[in-house]
């Protein structure tokens, strides 16, 4: 593993947007945060109080219908979550304040994109603590009809393998297997876009969802043709977008994970209930601590193979 040490933001930095589903302006702050504060959700009143706040955390999840949203007994705290967890995630933040003035994370241009540039931005820097992570020690799988999605040991880091198959002439069956690192991150997966069917638009609309979505965030296919005028972003953008999905819901684990993800016909839903399955065993997985290893004259960060240092519950 890369960066035996926890990091953080070096400086706090802003995004301002609108909700895909809302369709409500909403500003974004990033700040630094301390050593095992992982990534913490604060919903901010007008005058920057803070009124309520949840942890990146796998149990806040209140709904995976369309997005993520995140929350506690006393309702959602923001929607859309996934999109800027892929970005920190993927570029290896572990601890950070997320503070929000809106019920919704900006969709920005539909990607994780503009959160990888907020975070170059500000900057990261490396704190005092070693990274934990979270090993997966023996294979999760939840099936559903003709979805499938599990979690396997994999020693080289984190993985994700994904597929997709759409009755559709512009998607049809699209596959990739990625180990997810930060510059694999922002040139394979970070710009590509969530997309909807143009078929679908009034059965959203009348049920809440997609009231902001639009060709500058969201790429639109019709029966024959992908309606945005810049095209797609990479030839098989549809499954690399599953791929930064699955990236951001499985940040919810709490740490970064040492583990391959196969997903194959998922969702939000899918990814949810496999990372549910794997913290509701705890003889699946362990925490373990980042160490350094010289070799041939450069370090090298190693998950410590030692028994955890701390217990299952890692909120």
């Amino acid at each position: 593993m890369k960066g035996a040490k926890q990091t953080t933001l070096r400086d706090q930095v802003a995004v301002s947007g609108i909700g895909v589903h809302s369709g409500e302006p909403v500003t974004l702050t990033l700040l630094p945060g301390d050593d095992d504060t992982g990534i913490l959700f604060q919903r901010v009143r007008s005058d920057g109080s803070v009124a309520r706040e949840v942890r990146a955390d796998v149990r806040a999840v209140t709904a995976t219908e369309f997005a993520t949203v995140l929350g506690d007994a006393k309702g959602p705290l923001c929607s859309t979550a996934e999109h800027l967890l892929a970005a920190l995630r993927g570029l290896n933040v572990d601890n950070v304040v997320v503070e929000i003035d809106g019920s919704e994370v900006p969709i920005m241009d539909g990607s994780a994109a503009a959160f990888v540039e907020a975070l170059d931005q500000a900057g990261l820097t490396t704190r005092a603590l070693p990274r934990r992570y979270i090993e997966v020690l023996k294979p999760v799988r939840v099936m559903r009809d003709k979805s499938v999605g599990e979690l396997r040991p994999y020693v080289h880091g984190f993985r994700v393998e994904a597929e997709i198959d759409f009755d559709h002439p512009l998607i049809g069956r699209q596959a990739i297997a990625l180990d997810i690192e930060p510059k694999t991150f922002r040139t394979e997966i970070a710009r590509a876009r969530t997309f909807g069917f143009m078929r679908d638009v009034a059965k959203l609309w009348s049920a809440g969802y997609a009231l902001g979505a639009s060709f500058d965030n969201t790429l639109v296919i019709s029966e024959d043709r992908v309606l945005n005028p810049e095209g797609l972003r990479y030839s098989d953008e549809f499954v690399r977008h599953k791929v930064l999905d699955a990236v951001g819901d499985l940040a919810l684990a709490g740490l970064p994970l040492i583990a391959a993800y196969r997903t194959v016909r998922g969702g939000h839903k899918l990814n949810h209930a496999v990372l549910s399955a794997l913290m509701a065993d705890p003889s699946a997985w362990r925490v373990v601590e980042a160490t350094e290893h010289v070799r041939r004259g450069r370090a090298h960060a190693q998950p410590g193979l030692v028994a955890p240092a701390y217990g299952p519950d890692v909120s």
